[in-house]
């Protein structure tokens, strides 16, 4: 597996994969919405070249944001290796932090972001209520059945 920053042949690819897992685009986290197809990005190529993750991010004075994680094959190590590398370009501009936000019914993706040293430090309590106003798609309940209210932000 390789781990690059993206292309410009990689941008549609980029915006079908975020609207196929997303649902657009658009990601709507702390109250602001965020293009992730106008953002910097990591692409994972498998061992014949094919585009197997992405992780999108932005740089500001609070940290490296990752804003979306994707791994086409889940439990491979993708993730890993993507969040490895945001890791490293963080450490690299000398951030202060390396962060994100996922929803409370995210459960999977919480366990995977706290076994790889990240951290809860804040729960923005009705969150993702708010963000449906900006975002009509954000579902009410999870495949889980989790009613979807708040942003869990981990660093």
């Amino acid at each position: 597996m390789v781990i690059r920053p993206q292309v410009a042949a990689d941008r549609e690819w980029i915006i079908s994969t975020l609207e196929e897992r997303w649902g657009s685009s658009v990601i709507v986290a702390k109250d602001r919405e965020c293009d992730a197809a106008n953002i910097e990005a990591l692409i994972a190529n498998g061992a014949s070249g094919e585009r197997i993750g992405l992780l999108t991010y932005r740089i500001s004075d609070d940290g490296l944001e990752v804003v979306t994680l994707d791994s086409i094959r889940p439990g491979t190590g993708i993730g890993t290796a993507l969040l490895a590398r945001a890791t490293e370009i963080a450490q690299g501009v000398a951030v202060p932090r390396l962060w994100l936000i996922t929803t409370n019914d995210n459960l999977g993706a919480i366990g995977f972001y706290e076994s790889r040293g990240l951290r809860i430090v804040a729960v923005h309590k009705g969150a993702v209520d708010r963000a449906r106003l900006l975002k009509a798609s954000i579902p009410v309940v999870s495949d889980d059945r989790i009613e979807l209210h708040d942003e869990i932000e981990l660093e």
